[in-house]
């Protein structure tokens, strides 16, 4: 079968998430920046060109003189194209003018050039009666200087309407010099952000190269924690979390290793067992009814062997899960006493079971194999016609489940060891597992378990199994109990 197609996105660098993070703001500000600077630059060559603008027309005005006066006034203008000459820059620029009167006569110039009629503003930029504006002059714009200017003289007094238009070859083209250099050292600004990223990005990445060099280093199967304490502080919750996954990976290898080694050793006995006694009721060594009778007994064990090492690793591949559901243990200890109730009725047992309210965060199945467990222990050693009692109580926070019968006990030596896998007290009637099971289960909920023997004047007078565990439920919960005799 052909393996997904990957995603490409999940493929992409840091170096280039880090390039794309930072250069794609850097150059939106740049060409935000850039623009503002065009802009900026216009309006300084404008103020610039235009004092040469009023200059022209400050020389076009001392060449008016006036005959009259107001109304009557008769405009004279003696200007040759040569004074203007001196203020075109560098033969690049064109500068026309145009000398009216307030009413539009022209008096000399260009009469292409249309007349003014703006208005002075009421600050203008110099000390003078002057305005600055844009026009179209013969296809081609140009920026205009307007002057009032008085003229007087000894036969007359007016004022003049002084117009100075010069295209804008010089301004556009020292504007886009500007704009040029500008980009050129934004793009050299770009170019030493992206090299920098680039090198930055490869220095801090060099200790990932090595984890994942010494990572592909490893033999086959080493899932021995990873001993980097030079990398950086960054980089230790993935090392924490790389080595706690490689911790349980490693408890599951060797609960799978355990759980085969054990399956082929507790399995091969019943199973040869099994054999010889098929061979000799084949050769007709013992009754067929006898010989059918140990048969079904071997095959008894053998299947509540492999039924108990099932679970034992049931309860590893439940202890790996998270977040498991709340569930009543006592609602579970009293199901499963029901469902054991024929066996204590077998053997005539004065039963009484107490329970309060007990929630735990843990899986029903687990719960239920715990107290099957126990209570199918005790119930099997207890003396026929004896008392046995289950307990179920809260201890502050935590949940108390004691199992107590009237047995004879058993040594200090034999109780540590009843809790290690194969360790039975009678070989004949269990396979060593039933404690085991409740000691991994325990465990995985966080809780503890013990057998104590039960002592009256100094004589045991019993055994005792309780098991402690952590509940869980609000603080402010009420809590009730039930009892039952039978």
């Amino acid at each position: 079968m052909n393996a997904p197609p990957a995603n490409p996105a999940a493929h992409h660098s840091l170096r280039r998430r880090l390039l794309a993070g930072i250069l794609v703001p850097v150059a939106l500000f740049i060409v935000f920046n850039t623009f503002s600077l065009y802009r900026q630059a216009l309006t300084l060559l404008n103020t610039a060109y235009d004092r040469t603008l009023l200059a022209s027309a400050k020389v076009i005005s001392e060449q008016l003189d006036v005959t009259g006066y107001d109304s009557a006034a008769q405009l004279r203008a003696t200007v040759p194209y040569s004074a203007l000459e001196a203020f075109e820059a560098d033969n690049q620029s064109h500068m026309f003018y145009r000398v009216s009167t307030l009413g539009g006569e022209l008096v000399s110039g260009f009469e292409e050039l249309s007349f003014w009629t703006g208005t002075i503003p009421a600050r203008p930029p110099y000390a003078a009666l002057v305005d600055f504006y844009d026009d179209r002059f013969r296809e081609r714009n140009v920026r205009v200087a307007v002057l009032l200017q008085p003229v007087s003289s000894a036969k007359g007094r007016t004022v003049a309407v002084v117009q100075v238009a010069e295209t804008l070859e010089v301004r556009e083209k020292l504007a886009l010099q500007i704009l040029w250099n500008t980009l050129m050292r934004q793009a050299a600004l770009i170019a030493v952000i992206a090299v920098t990223v680039v090198l930055v990005v490869q220095r801090a990445t060099k200790p990932v190269r090595q984890l994942s060099h010494q990572l592909q280093a490893r033999r086959e199967g080493d899932l021995s924690p990873i001993a980097a304490p030079s990398a950086p502080r960054e980089l230790q919750p993935l090392i924490d979390a790389t080595n706690h996954v490689m911790q349980r990976l490693r408890h599951l290898l060797r609960h799978q290793e355990r759980f085969v080694r054990d399956a082929s050793h507790q399995l091969r006995t019943p199973l040869a067992v099994l054999k010889t006694q098929v061979q000799s009721a084949l050769r007709g060594d013992v009754e067929p009814v006898q010989a059918l009778r140990e048969i079904g007994d071997t095959v008894d064990r053998a299947t509540q062997l492999a039924n108990q090492m099932l679970a034992l690793a049931k309860v590893e591949q439940l202890r790996q899960q998270s977040e498991p559901p709340l569930s009543r243990l006592d609602d579970i200890l009293r199901a499963v006493a029901l469902d054991l109730s024929p066996l204590i009725a077998q053997r005539d047992l004065d039963f009484g079971i107490h329970t309060e309210p007990a929630p735990v965060q843990a899986h029903e199945w687990m719960l239920r194999e715990l107290c099957r467990n126990l209570l199918h222990n005790a119930i099997r050693h207890a003396p026929p016609g004896s008392e046995l009692t289950v307990d179920l109580r809260l201890q502050g926070r935590d949940i108390t489940l004691t199992i107590s019968d009237h047995g004879p006990g058993i040594d200090d030596e034999l109780a540590a060891r009843l809790f290690q896998p194969f360790s039975a007290g009678d070989v004949r009637t269990g396979s060593g597992l039933g404690l085991a099971i409740c000691q991994e289960i325990v465990q995985a909920l966080q809780g503890t378990i013990a057998l104590t023997n039960r002592y009256r004047n100094g004589t045991v007078h019993g055994l005792d199994a309780v098991v402690r565990l952590p509940g869980s439920w609000p603080a402010a919960e009420t809590h009730g109990a039930t009892d039952t005799g039978q």
